[in-house]
């Protein structure tokens, strides 16, 4: 697995202090991304929380993904938590360091007492003697937050900083992606009573015991949520409920519980959303369609990154962008004067340099910026670079809907049909499309497309 090193410098350590307006909660920020530009620290917002309590909590799951691995445990994994401002609310997101858990802390308007929240995405510092202070706010006294240095501070920042060096994976990378592009084909599922979500999560294995059991599924009932020995219409797949864990922080405080997942299909495994409903607040994990099987290697982005469109699209959609919170492909459509599936492939592309994510409880996009480029996503994608080479060395001959693919000594027949490509390759026997498209099936696309490539095409 390819991997790097992201330096996070910040000013000082974040903290949890008491000052005269009370206890203040100073998140400090690494370098980052505004609508003015980069900014070695910047500043999101200053103002007091409505519910101080379970924010700290919420934050506390946040950062409690971010420091798991729920697959080969004896790997340390610690990144800090990504933070974006929208203007009207506060995002905090990570990934697990095995990349099959995403996590996503929105802190609405209505969470928010004090300053417009500013725009921009960067990372926060959350260090041990952080997350003891958080556990200990047992109470809703008043709390204030700032996000960013504080204003005496802003100009005086040129001193010693304080730096982490963290590994980033590049699969860790492609997941942000890969997490996108599956929350987009969810749909609500089951919603719980406070009650009836209690009951469920507490009902749930704490260790990991079961997570060799394969794929289990549960239903929407009367009750709340009801295991199903089989994935009937309406099943949401639970797969590895152990990691589900992290929403104990939370569990108590909550108004409703949100399960959101893909159409059924032929009982395969697939990946869900599990989204508490806070005041003022959502806390969301998203898992992947097994413990042992992160979102890096779905393949859900590869088709849209098998054009040069894409590409061309992406960069005029990502000056549309602006920071909102909600993004409406079909009001992107609208303004660039491309079709909705190529705004849809545009966002994709942005989604593997981490410029957009999705809210599945506004059933929309939104913006942000992470210090990644989709071309690092494209080159460390084993299967797309695969494909680039097929298709540059001419090993794809086309005949009507159906095409061949030399690949070293043996040669493959890709077949359209219904709009789908199968292989004869062992990956499409395999997964059966269930995991993205094979090699041959991506480099076919590519020729199809006329794409771009090194070296000619028959």
């Amino acid at each position: 697995m390819t991997r790097s090193v992201q330096a996070l410098a910040y000013a000082r350590p974040s903290a949890l202090e008491s000052s005269q307006v009370g206890a203040v909660l100073g998140l400090e920020t690494a370098g980052g991304l505004t609508p003015r530009g980069a900014e070695a620290h910047p500043r999101f917002f200053a103002g007091f929380l409505s519910a101080p309590r379970i924010a700290a909590r919420g934050l506390l799951a946040v950062a409690d993904v971010a420091a798991a691995r729920y697959y080969q445990r004896a790997l340390p994994a610690s990144l800090d938590p990504v933070v974006t401002g929208n203007g009207d609310r506060l995002r905090f997101e990570s990934f697990s360091g095995c990349c099959g858990v995403y996590a996503r802390l929105d802190v609405l308007q209505e969470g928010l007492d004090g300053e417009r929240t500013g725009h921009g995405t960067t990372n926060v510092d959350v260090n041990n003697p952080l997350r003891d202070a958080l556990s200990r706010i047992t109470a809703d006294d008043p709390l204030h937050l700032r996000v960013g240095p504080d204003e005496l501070a802003v100009t005086t920042l040129d001193g010693p900083v304080v730096e982490k060096k963290v590994p980033l994976p590049d699969r860790w990378l492609r997941g942000f992606a890969e997490a996108q592009v599956a929350s987009a084909g969810f749909d609500l599922r089951a919603e719980l009573t406070a009650a009836q979500a209690v009951a469920f999560l507490r009902s749930l294995p704490r260790g990991s015991g079961n997570a060799a059991r394969g794929a289990q599924w549960v239903v929407a009932s009367g009750s709340g949520l009801r295991p199903t020995t089989r994935p009937v219409p309406g099943a949401v797949c639970l797969p590895g409920p152990e990691r589900l864990v992290a929403l104990q922080r939370v569990l108590r405080h909550a108004t409703a519980l949100r399960v959101y997942g893909p159409p059924v299909a032929d009982g395969a495994a697939a990946a869900s959303a599990w989204e508490v409903v806070l005041p003022g607040m959502r806390l969301t994990l998203t898992l992947s369609p097994d413990s042992s099987r992160g979102f890096s290697g779905e393949g859900g982005v590869l088709e849209a990154l098998a054009t040069d469109d894409a590409a061309a699209d992406a960069e005029l959609v990502s000056v549309l962008l602006a920071w909102e919170p909600r993004i409406e492909p079909a009001s992107l459509a609208e303004q660039s004067g491309l079709s909705a599936e190529r705004v849809r492939a545009a966002l994709t592309r942005l989604g593997t340099a981490g410029r957009v994510g999705y809210d599945l409880a506004d059933a929309a996009y939104f913006h942000r910026e992470l210090p990644y480029d989709a071309d690092r996503a494209e080159r460390h994608n084993p299967r797309l670079v695969a494909a680039r080479e097929l298709a540059g060395a001419g090993a794809v001959t086309l005949d009507g809907t159906l095409a061949s693919v030399s690949s070293g000594d043996r040669r493959y027949q890709v077949r359209q049909s219904d709009g789908a490509l199968t292989c004869t390759c062992q990956w499409w026997a395999d997964y059966r499309g269930k995991r993205g498209p094979c090699k041959h099936a991506l480099a076919v696309t590519m020729v199809r497309r006329g794409a771009t490539v090194a070296g000619g095409v028959r």
